[in-house]
């Protein structure tokens, strides 16, 4: 299982868990990060962070750091 933090634009997949039970993890399901969801990585910033992901007909720019919290499948194709 990959996190989120790997994947690369273009890149499709399906959140597995979040990793950590802190107030940080509890932002994430609030952004709609939540087990079952589809994910597509549509864009990097030239330094490589942050990313920015569409999730729920929407996009969300998130650090690498946050990224690397959310667990993910890949998804072909």
């Amino acid at each position: 299982m990959a996190s989120l933090d790997q994947l690369h634009v273009g890149q499709t997949a399906r959140i597995e868990s979040l990793v950590g039970s802190d107030t940080l993890v509890q932002r994430l399901y609030e952004m709609g990060l939540v087990d079952g969801e589809k994910i597509e990585v549509i864009g990097i910033a030239p330094l490589g962070d942050p990313l920015e992901i569409s999730v729920r007909d929407y996009r969300l720019s998130l650090r690498r750091s946050e990224a690397s919290r959310v667990l993910v499948t890949i998804l072909p194709g």
